[in-house]
């Protein structure tokens, strides 16, 4: 394999050059190796080599040609991962004539979140390239199906308005601390109140599926497990409703808790306090907090069962 790590170092230690990439910046000691085939080296080597051009990249001036080089290096080594991640949404790039430009583009979109994992990477934190890139590159290639998969044929204008049109109402909520009214956002946007219920209307059309689409259909599913078509799971209970519920039930006991009583379930589960921690901000023993807390739990269970 011409990118194999014993490869490269035979190569480098026959061949070692003064004039090399690195050579030219005298304030970085160590030369990097050089990968003329970087999108070849196996990933068991480019996991060890990742290695070396990380601790490298940070010592490197931003700009230099040395970390354009190691840069340029970490992202074609670790393609893979990128390739990886794009397999498990082959079933949103169809299987006809414009499959392979729209892979492509896939690809593109996780290249985009391996970038910006190379970016972020701190390898002081004792932590795998790979465990960190993966979240990346697979958020970069769902905002793409987000941003470019309609369900319908509508306008481009119309596209392009949908993602102005969630970015203002989110901005507005925040600040209204509600749901802003069309003419709101049509102020805000400097557009004629039709246009954005237009908008609004076409972004119905964004996405939709059929009770047949399998429940997750962009995560593959393990040997042996079934996958469930939605149809199979509408209508069923849902736990977040039942915890909502429970909540809204459970509120205005709490209320009529004494203060203490409040403090010690906001530490418990609201900080997520061990029950010693709890008792050092109270000054008790954590035999007290135990026992204190047992109680508590009665009362409003008790409570909830009696509304």
């Amino acid at each position: 394999m011409p990118g194999s790590l014993a490869a490269i170092n035979a190569v480098n230690a026959a061949n070692a050059d003064p004039g090399s990439v690195e050579s030219a910046d005298q304030r970085t000691g160590t030369r990097l190796p050089a990968v003329p085939q970087a999108h070849l080296v196996p990933p068991s080597d480019a996991r060890e080599l990742s290695k070396l051009f990380f601790a490298r990249l940070r010592e490197l001036p931003e700009g230099s040609a040395g970390h354009q080089y190691a840069r340029n290096t970490l992202i074609e080594m670790n393609m893979a991962l990128v390739r990886f991640a794009a397999r498990g949404f082959r079933s949103r790039t169809g299987a006809g004539a414009g499959a392979g430009a729209e892979m492509e583009d896939v690809l593109q979109a996780g290249t985009i979140g391996l970038i910006k994992a190379i970016d972020r990477f701190d390898p002081d934190r004792g932590v795998e390239f790979s465990t960190l890139a993966l979240p990346y590159v697979t958020g970069e290639i769902k905002r793409h199906f987000r941003d470019t998969t309609w369900a319908v044929r509508v306008p481009r204008r119309l596209q392009e308005l949908r993602i102005e049109l969630a970015r203002t109402r989110d901005d507005l909520s925040a600040t209204l601390g509600r749901s802003p009214t069309v003419k709101e956002i049509a102020q805000h946007l400097r557009l004629d109140e039709e246009t954005v219920i237009e908008g609004l209307v076409a972004a119905n059309g964004y996405s939709t599926e059929t009770l047949d689409t399998p429940a997750q259909a962009d995560e593959p599913s393990p040997s042996g497990r079934r996958t469930h078509a939605l149809s199979e799971t509408a209508g069923q209970n849902d736990p977040a409703m039942e915890l909502f519920e429970d909540l809204h039930s459970v509120g205005p006991l709490v209320k009529e808790l004494p203060e203490r009583d409040r403090t010690i379930l906001y530490l418990r589960f609201g900080q997520e306090l061990t029950q010693a921690e709890i008792g050092t901000e109270l000054g008790i023993s954590q035999m007290q907090v135990s026992r204190l807390l047992s109680s508590i739990l009665t009362r409003l269970r008790a409570g909830m069962l009696a509304a």
